[in-house]
């Protein structure tokens, strides 16, 4: 199991046109076939969001990179102009794979980058291929998602017909997206969602490229570095993801990290006076066992007619594990399914699933599967995975029951293209890595391997709890970044933030 590194809704019709881009696009060593692609004119629509100014446009990309004559994908970019004479432009990935770049920038610019770099960049969101309202994956309906999400299976957890009934739900699903999705599932890869962040660089006017990425966001932005190596500029990963760790790893790695969030987020409820759970961290764990335990075996029904088993419950304690700020609403959560009220914790279970009323507000469950499943080997060794089970089970008793089950890129209809391997990025400059101490999504270690990996990386540790270390309020963090998209400062050597 994987999890979404990134927790985070269209254009106005009607919007007014704004005048064409005059920028020139740099087209230094773009070969013959791609230069109609780099030097294609945007044009720009107004697409102003919450009282602050915006531009959107899209642009036309390869559908496959390798043959560019075969098709073209539409890229949906937004842009927040500098106050002033902008430095450049910053393009920013949330993370994912398959959040929204776009609706990240035109509903949480604050969140994404600090009013310093707002003010002196183009800061630019876009949706990657596969994702929102660029070309994008499509599988199954509301109705469909919900009972792909949320049904609870018929067998008991853990037996063969268990497993043969998930491995039948993600069959469907998968050839769902194969038939809605109009041939793109082969192409949707980090490797080709790179190159169009270069084409994207390329088309704005820029030399180089100036980037801020977000738990898989590093990845793409890692990637990116050791493609372009020459085109890259100022990059900062924040909560990073270790490229030559394995899908199976990451799992395991994952379970850890949120069983080590969930208790210091235990001892704090325990040390609030109003948590619902009792004694000591070890026996409130323990407590919450017996929760999920229960519900696995007698859901809860909410007020909508569906039906809270553990798969839900752990998917909205996984959601509140993000930010400590939300800690206060997995309280909330889990006092209410100790009273038989599932309500708060189908909250925290459709926030993480971008739904809303009976309906899903993007394609991220979509297209983090879609992405996932071309970028990561897929791994049939049973010993492997019998040791990565147990390791979770001794070190993430609470998760490990409701974490483990069938792949769905198993079933996925195209082969993977992707390999797992460490990125260098020689000749890329500085990168600055950010890492969490308790980060439970992309834990610590990855920030660190990272960091090591590349060839001048420069790792930035925030200790605290939570996904991701820049614009959280920590001065020693923020500045850090800021400097070195500002004023091109690299620290000396590592620095940790306290």
């Amino acid at each position: 199991m994987m999890l979404s590194g990134c927790l985070y809704a269209m254009i106005p019709e009607g919007a007014a046109p704004r005048p064409s881009v005059t920028n020139t696009p740099d087209t230094e060593g773009v070969s013959a076939e791609l230069l109609p692609y780099y030097e294609q004119t945007l044009e720009w629509t107004q697409c102003d969001r919450g009282g602050a100014a915006f531009d959107c446009t899209y642009v036309n990309a390869p559908l496959d990179w390798e043959n560019p004559g075969d098709g073209d994908i539409q890229l949906s970019i937004v842009r927040h102009q500098a106050a002033g004479t902008p430095a450049g432009s910053l393009l920013t990935n949330p993370g994912g794979p398959g959040a929204s770049g776009r609706d990240f920038i035109l509903d949480n610019l604050s969140y994404a980058v600090s009013t310093d770099l707002a003010d002196n960049y183009d800061v630019i969101g876009f949706d990657p291929r596969g994702v929102g309202d660029s070309t994008a994956v499509r599988c199954f309906d509301a109705a469909g998602m919900d009972a792909y999400l949320y049904d609870i299976p018929a067998s008991s957890r853990g037996t063969a017909e268990w497993e043969a009934e998930l491995t039948q739900r993600n069959k469907a699903f998968a050839e769902a997206c194969d038939a809605n999705s109009e041939g793109i599932l082969p192409f949707i890869t980090t490797v080709n969602s790179a190159r169009d962040m270069d084409l994207i660089r390329g088309v704005l006017g820029d030399k180089q490229l100036n980037y801020l990425g977000y738990s898989y966001g590093t990845f793409l932005g890692a990637t990116y570095a050791d493609l372009y190596p020459q085109k890259a500029g100022r990059l900062v990963l924040d909560g990073a993801i270790d490229p030559a760790v394995s899908g199976m790893n990451v799992g395991t790695t994952q379970a850890l990290g949120f069983e080590s969030a969930l208790r210091a987020y235990m001892q704090d409820c325990l040390d609030s006076g109003s948590c619902p759970f009792n004694g000591t961290v070890d026996e409130a764990m323990a407590d919450l066992g017996a929760l999920l335990a229960a519900v696995d075996r007698t859901p809860l029904k909410n007020d909508d007619g569906r039906m809270l088993g553990a798969d839900s419950l752990m998917t909205g304690i996984i959601a509140a594990l993000y930010s400590a700020d939300s800690w206060t609403y997995l309280t909330q959560a889990l006092d209410g399914a100790l009273q038989g009220d599932p309500y708060t914790a189908f909250v925290l279970a459709d926030f993480y699933n971008a739904r809303e009323d009976g309906t899903y507000l993007d394609n991220s469950s979509e297209a983090f599967r879609a992405y996932n499943c071309m970028d990561y080997p897929v791994e049939d060794d049973q010993a492997a995975q019998d040791a990565a089970d147990a390791k979770i089970a001794a070190g993430a008793p609470t998760i490990a029951p409701y974490w483990s089950g069938p792949d769905s890129c198993e079933v996925w209809p195209y082969p993977p293209t992707g390999t797992r391997g460490e990125i260098h990025a020689e000749g890329a400059g500085p990168i600055l890595v950010v890492g969490t101490t308790n980060d439970p999504a992309t834990p610590y270690e990855w920030s660190v391997s990272l960091a090591k990996q590349l060839e001048e990386g420069v790792l930035i540790t925030r200790v605290g709890e939570g996904h991701t270390g820049y614009n959280k309020g920590n001065v020693c963090v923020d500045s850090a970044v800021d400097v070195y998209f500002l004023d091109d400062t690299v620290p000396d050597a590592d620095v940790k933030c306290d």
